[in-house]
């Protein structure tokens, strides 16, 4: 959400953020709404200051004038009372709107309109060269017995996952040890919740907007969150917080839950698009500065590739232009893992630098330094999703034999294991 004054003096720059971000929302109207706004507001105050001059001179008037007095006041009161309505409903409205608004993005974001037009930044690490007919994350996972989809699929339905022996202990080795790299990062670990009310979804900018992915709980008002960013971003919803207690820095390890509608038959395959997953969320409320913003941006960033180097995974990094960084992103970079079998690379990470846009639907403030209220700046990142994580992971490890060779900084997670799995046939 964006400050009403600031779109008012900003209208060419927000309406080109609507333009670039493929944002369906009218700026004219909006403006229209507010203007008709401001003048029922100024109506009412007027009303308002004229019933209480009136009612001062009660008390002063004469037998004969009093009950005119009376009923005037009586008469600006019902008036009042009529606009209440109006008042009400230009006031839902516009926030309805407002809540469309989008951000303004950096000035190094490249204008484009999807994925397809996103700028690769740089390459990280060497993609293995195979002396032998390497394996796709399903063959490993089954050749070794570690995994089950179509018994899962019968309790579960489909993109439903079950991981057994080894694979089940790799996948909460590889959740340990991000939730460690960050705690030893200054990161305050948090294991927090997927049920959360439909507000803080409004909070954290994915409604309006996302609804159709997301999980409905019927009679119980709750919902499953896609992310840890959801709950914590509310954990202080409301608050004043001193400038003292900020930066605060998260890593929260939750469930997360995807209807992902509008994806069938895409991914259908394995561990890339599961409804249901674990994530570690990197979490960062900091002070309403840009250049403080930024390099938190860069230390959330740099955290995912550290992880992501010491599970000896080649990666690249990508800016992400306008028609796909989301609308309450001022800055927003992917992390795509290399994926053996696919001869690509895939996201597994994304770092978004929001400015203050999350914080005021979520009435995050603080008191700066000379008591003024204003809203904090916040920032999020991935740690760590599994299993998506399992499929680089395993591809890239593998042996010719269908064992995994375990990246040293997993070891401590695994009993000290260099590697996972039986040779298989």
């Amino acid at each position: 959400m964006l400050d009403m004054k600031f779109i008012r003096e900003n209208a060419g720059a927000v309406k080109h953020a609507v333009e670039v971000k493929g944002v369906p929302l009218d700026i004219d109207e909006l403006l229209r709404l507010d203007r008709e706004l401001v003048d029922l507001k100024q109506r009412v105050e007027a009303m308002q200051a004229e019933r209480n001059a009136n009612a001062k001179l009660v008390p002063k008037a004469t037998p004969e004038e009093r009950p005119t007095l009376i009923q005037k006041g009586k008469d600006l009161a019902e008036e009042i009372k009529n606009l209440d309505p109006a008042l009400r409903a230009h006031e839902d409205n516009l926030r309805q709107l407002l809540l469309r608004v989008p951000n303004i993005p950096h000035a190094s974001v490249p204008v484009g309109k999807d994925d397809s037009e996103n700028v690769e930044l740089r390459r990280e690490g060497r993609r293995p060269e195979f002396d032998f007919t390497p394996r796709d994350q399903v063959e490993l996972l089954e050749g070794q017995g570690w995994s089950d989809f179509e018994r899962v699929a019968r309790v579960s339905g489909s993109r439903s996952y079950l991981l057994k022996g080894e694979g089940a202990l790799l996948e909460m080795a590889v959740q340990m040890f991000a939730m460690s790299f960050l705690a030893g990062r200054g990161f305050t670990p948090l294991s927090t919740t997927a049920l959360v009310r439909p507000e803080t979804l409004v909070n954290s900018g994915h409604f309006p907007g996302d609804e159709e992915s997301v999980y409905k709980l019927e009679g119980d008002e709750l919902m499953l969150a896609g992310t840890a960013e959801v709950p914590v971003n509310s954990l202080y919803a409301g608050e004043q917080l001193s400038a003292d207690q900020l930066p605060m820095a998260f890593s929260a390890i939750s469930g997360a839950f995807r209807r992902e509608a509008g994806s069938a038959g895409r991914d259908v395959r394995g561990l890339i698009r599961v409804h249901e997953f674990r994530k570690v969320e990197q979490y960062v409320i900091c002070r309403a500065d840009e250049q403080e913003g930024l390099k938190w941006f860069e230390t959330l960033l740099g955290n995912a590739e550290a992880i992501l180097q010491a599970l000896e995974l080649p990666y690249r990094v990508v800016q992400n232009c306008t028609g796909d960084m989301g609308a309450g992103k001022v800055l927003m970079y992917d992390i795509e893992t290399w994926v053996p079998s696919e001869a690509k690379y895939r996201e597994t990470h994304s770092c978004s630098y929001l400015g203050d846009w999350q914080a005021r639907r979520t009435g995050l403030r603080y008191r700066d330094e000379h008591g003024k209220l204003v809203y904090a700046h916040t920032l999020n990142n991935t740690g760590i999703a599994t299993p998506r994580i399992l499929v680089p992971l395993l591809e890239n490890h593998q042996r010719a034999d269908g064992t995994i060779h375990v990246p040293e900084a997993l070891r401590p997670y695994l009993g000290g294991k260099a590697v996972l799995g039986q040779p298989v046939r």
